[in-house]
């Protein structure tokens, strides 16, 4: 009966509560064991040479759904921290430029030129009036705000949000993001079923919300030592 009562309550803030910010982005000490992905790492050697050899004008027609300028700037993006950013066959970039009823986290393999994208929410504190698209980025605590920049992907871990993995920012413009605790995670207010309901999805506290079924596959991705970069056109 608990468990009923559980799912009901949940089910009444998705239809009443779509325009609430549901949840803070939190740290947990308790260790997850990292998700394997879905396909082995290439050679080191391989994965150093691919952003010298991918340019946005000679990207594979898969990269398309991207915007021309912001795959150029993620590209830019993954040479300028390529001492630090160790994995480099596949990338993540979220075009906050987007509606959040669209799916605009693109996922990359620019070795072998596959995509695939979905949806993603942004912070309250970009969005303050919940129109459902970011009117600002901020980098300071206790903003509520998604960041905008190059994130790398570290371990993951068990915390409020359940299995979530924790973000480290590589620019002056999200260099807070592991203090500021923005992570990947799932949640209820990212599921698809928001957008007929309610044409956007609900909001995070500055982290990458994605759907609760979807949050294996970004796992699998991306692994650890991976860019996901966030910017808008």
């Amino acid at each position: 009966m608990a468990q009923h009562e559980t799912t009901m309550h949940r089910r009444a803030m998705m239809m009443a509560g779509a325009a609430m910010v549901v949840g803070a982005c939190s740290r947990s000490s308790s260790p997850l064991k990292p998700t394997p992905l879905a396909a082995p790492s290439l050679p080191p050697g391989k994965l150093a040479s691919v952003p010298a050899t991918v340019r946005s004008d000679s990207a594979p027609k898969t990269f398309s759904t991207v915007n021309p300028g912001l795959l150029r700037k993620a590209l830019a993006s993954l040479d300028r921290h390529g001492d630090r950013i160790k994995q480099r066959d596949r990338i993540a970039i979220v075009d906050f430029s987007a509606s959040s009823s669209d799916m605009r986290m693109h996922f990359l393999d620019v070795v072998d030129g596959k995509a695939s994208r979905q949806l993603v929410a942004h912070g309250s504190g970009s969005d303050p009036h919940h129109t459902g698209f970011v009117d600002r980025f901020s980098n300071a605590f206790n903003s509520n705000a998604s960041s905008e920049g190059a994130f790398l992907t570290q371990d993951y871990y068990v915390g409020k949000h359940g299995r979530s993995q924790r973000l480290v920012g590589l620019d002056a413009t999200n260099s807070n993001a592991l203090d500021r605790a923005v992570v990947v995670h799932s949640a209820w207010y990212a599921n698809e079923e928001m957008i007929p309901a309610h044409g956007k999805l609900g909001r995070s506290q500055g982290c990458f919300a994605v759907g609760e079924n979807k949050l294996d596959d970004v796992f699998s991705f991306l692994g650890k030592g991976r860019m996901i970069f966030a910017a808008r056109t």
